[in-house]
């Protein structure tokens, strides 16, 4: 028999991801912050929604959680009608969230005292990929809750891997998640520079593409940062939230960073710039003023 799956969170990722987990077949219980939003959700997916993460707790076998924050995480699991108090023996939380190894450590441990058990399983891949059921999902925990979660995190990623103990998958994460940073501003500059250089934008694409500077920033944002078109793939915020997340760790293990601080600086300026919840391809709104030039 399937076990039963509770999500909670059904923003612009984790509603994609609860709907295939919906058109599997699962039996599947929601919740939501947003005050109708899971009753809506559940109505249209012949889903169940209900008011407290307790309550999907109570009704589910896994639960899963995709939200913002490691403040949200904690609320959802520990908090005030958290996950910790259905405290049902043998109940599995996977947290799809990107929160870093320590507080996925820190819940971990916390839910263990009421016998729950706790993998960190972050995903890659935006909207599309989401909606596609083709994400890169990265585990970390005790094998046996792996292979417990699989069927379900099956449902959601093409490319699924168990990467070590518990916090390695967030601690994979974070890492992808600088390099992705680093890699679009070095793009947004490159634009930059080969537009006020007088390089045709067209060319530069072409050219760059089938040499070794190519990337997936290249292919995924280009046509964004020149068109200025910042519709919410991945949010800005998010990603400062993640390079942050990755800086804490180098300087926990003394590993320097620079291109994630340079990224980082970038991020940061585009959200005082009012992009904070934009797609983060308006980092070429932050390269564009340091150069002053517009492209």
């Amino acid at each position: 028999m399937r076990e039963r799956i509770g999500f909670l969170g059904l923003g612009m990722m984790g509603s994609r991801m609860a709907a295939n987990l919906a058109s599997a077949g699962f039996e599947l219980s929601v919740w939501s912050y947003t005050p109708g939003k899971a009753q809506r959700w559940a109505d249209e997916h012949e889903a169940v929604a209900l008011e407290r993460p307790r309550e999907v707790a109570e009704h589910s076998d896994v639960v899963i959680s995709m939200v913002v924050d490691a403040e949200q995480v904690r609320s959802i699991l520990l908090g005030e009608d958290g996950v910790a108090y259905a405290a049902r023996e043998g109940l599995l939380c996977v947290d799809m969230s990107t929160i870093g190894p320590a507080a996925a450590i820190d819940a971990a441990a916390a839910l263990r005292q009421k016998g729950i058990s706790f993998i960190d399983a972050p995903v890659t891949g935006s909207l599309p990929r989401a909606q596609a059921a083709t994400l890169t999902i990265m585990v970390g925990g005790q094998q046996q809750d792996f292979e417990r979660a699989l069927p379900a995190l099956q449902t959601m990623g093409a490319v699924i891997e168990h990467v070590g103990e518990l916090g390695q998958g967030q601690m994979l994460k974070v890492i992808g998640n600088a390099l992705a940073a680093a890699n679009a501003a070095a793009l947004a500059e490159g634009l930059v520079l080969a537009s006020a250089s007088g390089i045709d934008l067209d060319a530069f694409v072409k050219v760059t593409s089938a040499g070794s500077g190519t990337s997936a920033q290249l292919s995924m944002k280009t046509a964004a940062m020149r068109g200025h078109d910042y519709t919410p793939l991945f949010r800005t915020a998010h990603l400062l939230k993640d390079v942050r997340l990755c800086l804490e760790q180098a300087r926990t293990h003394g590993v320097p960073f620079p291109a994630a601080e340079h990224a980082r600086e970038l991020l940061n300026a585009t959200v005082e710039r009012g992009h904070a919840q934009a797609d983060y391809a308006a980092l070429i709104e932050s390269v564009e003023a340091l150069a002053g030039w517009h492209i």
